[in-house]
């Protein structure tokens, strides 16, 4: 027999991350709130005094002993912390959801958006190993909207999609956030701009690239990105073509995407059971500002393109730790139904 809510446990391992403080806030607002939350993370982090459903709560260093009774653990710090702590997590009985992309190398590891069901059947396994029964990944805000657009294309035989992503520093932690905002400041006082994180000029710009020095590249992104969807889409649909550009702003994707659909208003209806919100007409379109706090991503209406005569735009917005903190929620939510 389940337990109550109320003796459900969670845990959130990097609890002090934006992913991890986004997931955080989206349980006490979703069919999981009366369950008891434990905040873990690094060392470095333990002791850190917060509040979970407005109770004061304390960051616990991560370890074996954080997972006992622990029904959903949370993975939403660097991937380098998921994969040290996941295996005390399993072994301790945990089903894990992973948002850092850290066990996407598991062979048995279940992507799931849970808004795409309606239109695409879950890849939720049930007849696998129970290792596969208890590893979830939750995917990227790119790879939720480039499945969900192209799931829309195809339900209406449209041709492939293609979207064109504007990346926000956030993607890159508090230290992303942190260099664009001094970088800002010491540009606009004629100061030398530090380049720690991307070694290039971020703020009032647009890149394809990073500087050499960078840890991580755009290109590695982009290649994680194409290889989310075509994991997800597994063929039953066609993979949209993407594309990953640094935009300097703090939060939230922006996107553009096309494709050639005989119908806008045939196709509006298949990306709100996708998991798009798609505005009126009268509303103004989402921007990076707009879609603040929106747990779903958000298109404007669809514009015709003057030269192709199935041609349309799709111009949209993302919170990109609020949708991700949803979708895997989401899925804590579906197994706790199931």
């Amino acid at each position: 027999m389940p337990v109550s809510d109320s003796a459900l446990r969670i845990a959130i391992v990097g609890a002090t991350s934006l992913r991890g403080k986004e997931v955080k806030e989206a349980l006490e607002s979703s069919a999981l709130a009366a369950a008891e939350v434990r905040l873990v993370d690094d060392d470095a982090y333990a002791g850190i005094i917060t509040e979970v459903g407005g109770e004061p709560a304390m960051v616990a260093p991560a370890g074996e002993e954080d997972f006992s009774r622990v029904r959903y653990a949370f993975f939403a710090g660097s991937p380098e912390l998921t994969a040290r702590h996941a295996p005390a997590a399993l072994a301790a009985g945990a089903t894990l959801i992973d948002l850092t992309g850290g066990l996407a190398a598991m062979p048995d590891a279940v992507p799931w958006i849970p808004t795409l069901d309606t239109v695409l059947p879950s890849p939720r396994r049930t007849n696998g190993s129970a290792a596969a029964a208890r590893v979830y990944l939750s995917p990227s805000v790119p790879a939720i909207i480039a499945c969900a657009f192209a799931a829309s294309v195809a339900a209406v035989g449209g041709s492939r999609g293609q979207v064109v992503f504007l990346q926000p520093v956030s993607e890159r932690g508090q230290a992303g956030v942190t260099e664009l905002e001094q970088q800002t400041v010491q540009l606009l006082s004629m100061q030398p701009s530090g380049q720690e994180v991307f070694d290039a000029q971020i703020a009032f710009n647009i890149l394809d690239r990073y500087g050499p020095a960078s840890t991580v590249t755009l290109l590695e992104h982009r290649q994680e990105l194409g290889r989310d969807i075509a994991r997800y889409l597994a063929g039953r649909v066609p993979s949209p073509a993407v594309a990953l550009l640094q935009a300097p702003v703090f939060f939230s994707y922006a996107f553009m995407a096309y494709a050639e659909v005989d119908s806008a208003d045939a196709i509006i209806p298949r990306l709100s059971a996708a998991g798009f919100k798609v505005l009126d007409e009268d509303e103004m379109a989402p921007s990076n500002i707009s879609v603040a706090g929106e747990p779903l991503p958000v298109l404007g209406r669809p514009a015709r393109d003057p030269n192709v005569e199935r041609g349309w735009w799709f111009w949209g917005a993302a919170d990109n730790v609020r949708v991700a903190a949803a979708n895997a929620v989401s899925i804590a939510e579906r197994l706790r139904a199931s």
